[in-house]
């Protein structure tokens, strides 16, 4: 480039960079905002997964949109050949200009016209994000023609001789762009409870990943280039056909082996759950298994069809009266010693694994004939439960309710997936349909009884909540009621439930306001009011900072309602999950969907025993008793909260030790 002014043509947008230097100019203005905060703390690694995918993603779609808008701007340009090459490049640049300037109004009148609303369609929030990518471009591209103009200006005032001129302004430039959009915008200083990784490490790690995708992409394109050459040299067809082709096998090899890879995995992570892992002693199951549980002596379901969650679930019943000669490291939990009253019955606990029977159908009848030879409709309360993915039952929900109930309870499940629950999102239909057979058949039982009949509850955690909601999707509160659900507690209800929606979205005829409500925690629940809560019949527990409550895919396209102007401000409860959003998290488009995505994960990460994220175990008791109408004296629950963070800490200590 000519230092002398600017009389010499200036290839500004020259075909073989511009597209990469104006993406370079939107990731770098929106790489600052990946470190803004969101529900919980994010690690290095976190954090550079998070910047890594947002500005390789917004890299990726805005070189596309550009070469777009170039596209149209060619031909435009197209239609007056004659002119020297100069005049041509000339007429080219100022068109890709004018068209680059229209994109900018044209996309944020698309996005002001598709406003978002509650409930849309995710096409409607595609068409919205692409208006603002055609606008953000054309700002983009601007921006890099007036750096690079302004860094020629600087290069001929000082008479740096094209050594400035030629210096790279896509990064700074962005970095720029960056600061004018964030300067001002709080990013979590005024919560603060969610710290920040180190920026330095984190755009290291993000770096590989960006590094990895592109060296990934660039071996794929050498690969096909070299396919391409050899097929035609001694086949017939040109290099650029087989190019294609070549790009398409790569496709069809990384596809197959994609597939082959999660085959692999998923039948070894169902192996691991199948797999018969004693907790106490190989006999196990004739010694600690009750006669009112399932997979013991007497019972018609075979203790190893239960699988690993089934067994532990078995094991883990509470016992009506201290047992002689406990296991070691055991101590006396009973319901006549943590109640400090007889215990009224022995637990019932039915419960079908996968494995059980091979059918849907075939399952459902099996738990039947365990819950009369259990007599579990003599018991005054029978409780539904939808289990995760792999079959998990949560321990603390279920103990809580035998101690409440005095083990005048019977619990009811079947298994549906052996896989964790973010794997298991294809098992959600036949869950549904598997528990509504199920449930229908037990309602139907429980009507045919005199009186007094048993009152039925349902209860639900993390996917085991959504396959249970989504058994009354489109029937609102009114389904529950008609089928005879007394009660239902769910809790970590994830996103994507569809029946959470309807019932706390816009009013519906099928829905009574009055019967349902989401909370983050207990004091929330009292302070509904004694009139609300003597009508409230089902209630949704989801912590404000639990990732899975929060993640969808919409939130690639649309700013969710939870994140709007009426959010609650963050505040400390003791001894609950905090509540509120921080006001510093904002919808950024792309970005939010990753950081939820690693909040969705962290959520679920096993850690102490408390109330946070995806962890709901210390909520449970009272929750339990006051949803369920299951009274206690204060005593008493303070009593069986001891009891069941007492029956974690052994159960985790035993599966600590099988695993050593």
């Amino acid at each position: 480039m000519s230092a002398k002014g600017f009389t010499e043509p200036v290839p500004l947008l020259s075909a073989t960079d511009s597209a990469a230097d104006v993406g370079l100019v939107v990731a770098s203005a929106l790489a600052p905002g990946t470190f803004a905060s969101s529900l919980a703390d994010r690690s290095v690694v976190n954090q550079g997964i998070v910047t890594g995918f947002s500005i390789g993603l917004h890299y990726l779609l805005t070189v596309a949109t550009q070469d777009t808008m170039r596209g149209i701007a060619t031909a435009l340009a197209a239609g007056d050949a004659a002119g020297s090459a100069a005049k041509t490049a000339r007429r080219h640049m100022v068109t890709t200009l004018i068209v680059d300037a229209a994109a900018i109004p044209v996309g944020l009148g698309i996005q002001r016209m598709l406003s978002p609303r509650p409930g849309e369609a995710m096409a409607r929030g595609l068409l919205r994000q692409a208006g603002w990518r055609f606008a953000a471009t054309g700002l983009g591209d601007l921006v890099l023609v007036g750096a690079k103009v302004s860094a020629r200006w600087l290069d001929v005032r000082i008479g740096a001789g094209g050594r400035i001129a030629e210096l790279p302004v896509a990064v700074p430039a962005g970095l720029g762009v960056a600061y004018l959009l964030e300067r001002r915008r709080v990013l979590d200083t005024e919560s603060g409870t969610v710290r920040r990784p180190s920026a330095l490490r984190s755009m290291a790690v993000a770096g590989g990943i960006v590094g990895g995708v592109a060296g990934a992409a660039h071996a794929e394109r050498l690969l096909a280039g070299q396919f391409a050459r050899r097929a035609a040299d001694k086949l017939p067809g040109p290099a650029a056909m087989w190019r294609v082709l070549g790009h398409g096998a790569s496709l069809i090899g990384l596809a197959a082996g994609a597939s082959a890879f999660w085959h692999r995995t998923m039948r070894q992570l169902e192996a691991g759950t199948a797999a018969d892992q004693p907790l106490f002693a190989p006999d196990e199951s004739e010694r600690w298994v009750g006669p009112t549980i399932s997979g013991g002596p007497s019972s018609l379901v075979p203790w190893k069809s239960l699988g690993r969650e089934g067994r532990r679930h078995a094991l883990a019943y509470v016992r009506p009266t201290p047992v002689p000669d406990p296991p070691a490291g055991t101590p006396d939990l009973s319901i006549a010693t943590v109640m400090g009253e007889p215990a009224r019955a022995e637990p019932v606990q039915v419960y079908v694994g996968l494995d059980s029977a091979p059918t849907a159908r075939e399952r459902v009848d099996l738990a039947l004939a365990e819950l009369d030879r259990t007599k579990a409709f003599d018991r005054s309360l029978i409780m539904l439960v939808s289990p995760t993915g792999t079959g998990y039952v949560n321990y603390v929900a279920i103990a809580a309710a035998q101690y409440l109930a005095r083990g005048d309870v019977a619990t009811v499940t079947m298994q549906y997936s052996k896989r964790p629950s973010p794997l298991s999102l294809r098992m959600i239909k036949a869950a549904r349909e598997q528990n509504r057979l199920l449930w229908l058949r037990i309602l139907q039982r429980v009507r045919s009884r005199p009186e007094p009949r048993p009152r039925v509850v349902l209860f639900g955690e993390s996917l085991g909540a959504h396959t249970s909601q989504d058994v009354f999707l489109h029937w609102g509160t009114l389904g529950l009621e008609t089928l005879g659900i007394d009660r239902a507690l769910w809790i970590g209800t994830p996103y994507a439930s569809g029946w959470s929606h309807q019932v706390t979205g816009e009013d519906r005829l099928d829905v009574d306001r009055d019967a349902v409500a989401v909370v983050n925690d207990f004091a929330q629940l009292q302070a509904l009011g004694p009139q609300r809560r003597a009508r409230l019949r089902y209630v949704l527990l989801s912590h404000d900072n639990d990732g899975v409550t929060k993640f969808g895919l919409d939130l690639l396209t649309t700013p969710p309602s939870w994140l709007g102007p009426s959010r609650p401000r963050p505040e400390s409860v003791d001894g609950a999950s905090p509540r509120g959003i921080p006001p510093g998290i904002r919808w950024r488009p792309i970005t939010t969907f990753f950081q939820l995505l690693i909040d969705m994960k962290n959520a679920q990460v096993p850690g102490q025993y408390r109330a946070s994220g995806h962890d709901y175990r210390p909520d449970l008791p009272r929750f339990i008793s006051e949803v369920f109408d299951l009274p206690a004296t204060g005593e008493q629950l303070d009593r069986i909260h001891a009891a069941v963070q007492a029956r974690e800490t052994v159960r985790e200590q035993l599966i600590n030790s099988r695993k050593r």
